[in-house]
Parts: C-alpha cells; structure tokens; sequence
C-alpha cells in the first residue's frame, strides 16, 4: 500500500523507533483510516509490526492491483504523441514489463499509418530505439498540423483583405441621372 510504504520510507530516514513510529504513523490518518484506528480496543498493538498487519489486513482492498499486460490501442484521431504519452503512463503500472513486451506492444497497438508502416518493414525489438523513431513521427505530424493551421491563417488573411463589395442598395429605386 502506498501511503504506508511512504510511511516507513520517511521513518527509515528519521531513524524512529519501534513505538515512535506507532505513535506517528496514527498522525497520517484520516477518514476511514482514522476511524478504524479511533475503534481499535486500548493495547490491542504491541509493535510496530503487529500496527502494520492490522492496518494491511484492514485495507487490504485499498491496494492498487498492478496491472500484468499493456492492451492499450491508439485512438482514431489521437496523435502520436498522445498515444505515447498514455502508453508510457500506462507501462509505468506494469512493472514486469520488459523493453520487448513495451515495444511489440506499443507497436501492435499503433493505427495503420506511417509510423506502424515503418516499424513494419524495419521492426525495432527495444521500446528504446522505438522511443527515438518515434520522436521523428512525432515531430512530423506536428509540423504537418501547424503547416495546415498555418495555411488556414493565410487564408483567412486573404478573406479579410479582399476588398469588400459594397452594398449596391435598391438601384431600382433610383432614377437615372441623365
């Protein structure tokens, strides 16, 4: 559980005691935790240990369930960039997850364009050497879109330069000079 592996990091730094860190360890509560402390019968923990496996055994079903593989698959218009920036998030929650497995799995779930097209005829077996090939892509596909706004800005440049029709009004109402 994470709040209580932070907990005995900082205790393990401050060097504190058995009994020191029973007595601090109460302080990081809140919510459900304090009220399930505030419940415990007087003497029930006699160490830090025996504090530690009732409070485990307590919000066993508070822990994060580490995820075993990586199913993740490239959005219909999201970017490159955005599909790596979740794959990577997702990966940091897979720990078991070798440079291999990261890098067929960031692959088999890439849209069929030309990033998967290029790692198709040159395949890549570390997430490494992917990571740097993707960076190019990436790098691509962001100057095709600001190409694109860039010609959009220019057009709408010329719209508004264009000189205006002027209302011609209702020459029928109008009579003739002559």
């Amino acid at each position: 559980m994470e709040h209580l592996s932070r907990f005995e990091n900082a205790a393990l730094l401050h060097r504190y005691t058995d009994g020191i860190k029973c007595r601090v360890f109460v302080t990081t509560f809140a919510g459900a935790a304090q009220q399930w402390f505030n419940q415990l019968p007087v003497g029930v923990i006699g160490s830090f240990q025996e504090f530690r496996s009732l409070f485990l055994h307590q919000f066993a079903s508070s822990r994060k369930v580490q995820k075993t593989e990586l199913a993740i698959r490239q959005g219909e218009d999201e970017p490159l960039k955005e599909y790596l920036q979740r794959f990577n998030t997702t990966a940091l929650e897979v720990p078991a997850a070798t440079q291999e497995v990261k890098a067929n799995a960031f692959s088999q779930g890439l849209l069929n364009g030309d990033f998967f097209k290029s790692l198709a005829k040159k395949p890549v077996s570390k997430f490494d050497a992917l990571l740097a090939r993707a960076a190019k892509y990436i790098n691509m596909e962001e100057a095709q879109v600001a190409k694109k706004d860039n010609r959009g800005e220019k057009r709408k440049d010329i719209r508004e330069e264009a000189p205006s029709k002027k209302p011609r009004g209702d020459l029928r109402d109008k009579k003739p000079p002559f």
